[in-house]
């Protein structure tokens, strides 16, 4: 069988690691769910550690709560956030982040760095409004 050259990837490689400029490619929706505005902030505020529904809607402005729970259980059924109930009266869920949540966020907690760093040179960037 031969080898594939520089920059050529076999079949099984790509189907394994996904294509996201294909339109069919499950990676898309992963992508959408962890780059979206509430996602990213979900996944920045559980890099702090575990929080229940209340602490995070709190925490982060202006998310509602059904938007709030959506993107959690996006989060969840990914593999990147652990829900995490307990049998008590009233019901007690916390939310943290999984192995991979934590990679992820880690990532996505340098994006939001780099905007905050260079956020001042961007809002000049912008066209100005009279």
């Amino acid at each position: 069988m031969d080898q594939p050259v520089e920059g050529e990837h076999r079949l099984g490689d790509l189907l394994a690691r996904g294509y996201v400029f294909s339109e069919k490619c499950p990676s898309r929706e992963v992508l959408k769910h962890v780059t979206s505005r509430w996602g990213v902030l979900v996944l920045v505020a559980l890099l702090a550690g575990t929080h229940r529904f209340s602490d995070l809607r709190r925490k982060i402005g202006g998310v509602s709560e059904k938007m709030l729970a959506q993107t959690l259980q996006w989060l969840e059924q990914d593999g990147l956030v652990r829900r995490t109930a307990y049998p008590v009266v009233p019901p007690h869920v916390e939310y943290d982040l999984t192995p991979m949540g934590l990679e992820v966020a880690r990532h996505v907690e340098q994006l939001v760095d780099w905007i905050e760093d260079n956020l001042g040179a961007i809002l000049a960037a912008r066209p100005q409004t009279e």
